[in-house]
């Protein structure tokens, strides 16, 4: 089979599509024919080293395709069903990823655990199925599990172009939460305008804080962070005295000031999370497969520009997901 591979770690152009073996699967484990897989920032990371991984290395967490055949104990599904994975696994407190843990889903093939292996509705494509999982279900998690948004809450979510960013806006407006999204784009500015965004603010050339506490008149209930350095000071400030702010990530580093006079002086609550559990994709899964949220393909490469999507995803021009599109 033809897969995406790493050998070391570097720029895009380290990532090489080549014939490997193909993979057989084991007991309780399915053989799905990849027909999309899209592109997370932890395959940037997992290219740049970031965490490194024993390599060669297949990358990809997000897939949908279609049942090539089944291991043995595996029951409930057929050769030629459609199926979409999810890209976590929960071993007691620890999370094992799809591409960061073991290889991934850029690829003709992957044998993966049954348990990770759902049906596919007719009515969602290859590509809107390959590129939901990782996010939506980091989002749910963030924003349902985690109890951080209640229905007229206001949220603040920066970076309206990150695929949990975008998964994050939709899950807020399904669970109506009033959503205040930020960008250096007008162009995405004006997108998100038209999704339903309730404010929009450029980040680059207007005051976030004030803009924020001029829509709420107190700040923002719940502020949803990725990007860590080059916002957080901004996210404690504009979030409103007994608010909370819910960290899955920093894209811009980890280590911002720590600014701790005003987490008690405003009393605020700091939720962590990560990925997310099997009850956590069936949530996101729900939404999306009953239109209370959408899904936001940004670009689809065929699996050949792999490196190309790379550049793409790591330019941050994108407006949602970056896709693959692999041949059947």
């Amino acid at each position: 089979m033809l897969a995406a591979r790493i050998h070391e770690e570097g720029d895009p152009e380290v990532v090489v599509v080549e014939e490997v073996p193909d993979p057989v699967p084991g007991p309780g484990e399915v053989l799905v024919r990849l027909r999309a897989a899209s592109l997370n920032h932890l395959d940037v990371w997992v290219r740049r080293g970031l965490p490194s991984v024993p390599k060669p290395r297949i990358l990809g967490a997000d897939g949908a395709g279609t049942v090539e055949a089944l291991g043995d104990r595996v029951t409930g599904l057929a050769p030629g069903d459609r199926v979409v994975l999810n890209p976590a696994l929960v071993h007691d407190d620890r999370v094992t990823v799809i591409g960061e843990h073991f290889d991934g889903t850029h690829a003709e093939l992957i044998a993966i655990g049954a348990e990770q292996v759902f049906p596919l509705d007719d009515a969602i494509s290859f590509e809107t199925a390959a590129a939901f999982p990782l996010v939506y279900e980091t989002a749910y998690r963030m924003l349902v599990t985690r109890e951080a948004v209640t229905e007229g809450e206001w949220a603040l979510i920066w970076g309206i172009g990150g695929g949990v960013a975008t998964a994050a806006f939709e899950i807020c407006r399904a669970f109506g939460v009033r959503t205040i999204v930020t960008s250096g784009s007008a162009e995405k500015l004006a997108t998100a305008r038209e999704w339903g965004a309730d404010v929009v603010i450029d980040h680059e050339r207007e005051d976030v804080v004030e803009a924020v506490k001029a829509a709420t008149g107190k700040g923002a209930d719940v502020v949803v962070e990725t990007v860590g350095d080059a916002t957080w000071t901004r996210t404690l400030a504009a979030v409103r005295p007994f608010g909370r702010v819910v960290v899955c990530g920093a894209t811009t580093g980890p280590n911002p000031p720590a600014q701790l006079h005003r987490l008690w002086w405003k009393q605020l609550t700091v939720l962590g999370s990560t990925m997310g559990t099997r009850e956590d994709f069936l949530g996101a899964y729900e939404l999306v497969r009953t239109g209370r949220a959408q899904v936001h393909v940004d670009s689809v490469f065929p699996l050949a520009e792999v490196a190309a999507a790379h550049e793409r995803l790591e330019s941050g021009a994108q407006l949602g997901k970056v896709v693959l599109s692999i041949p059947g």
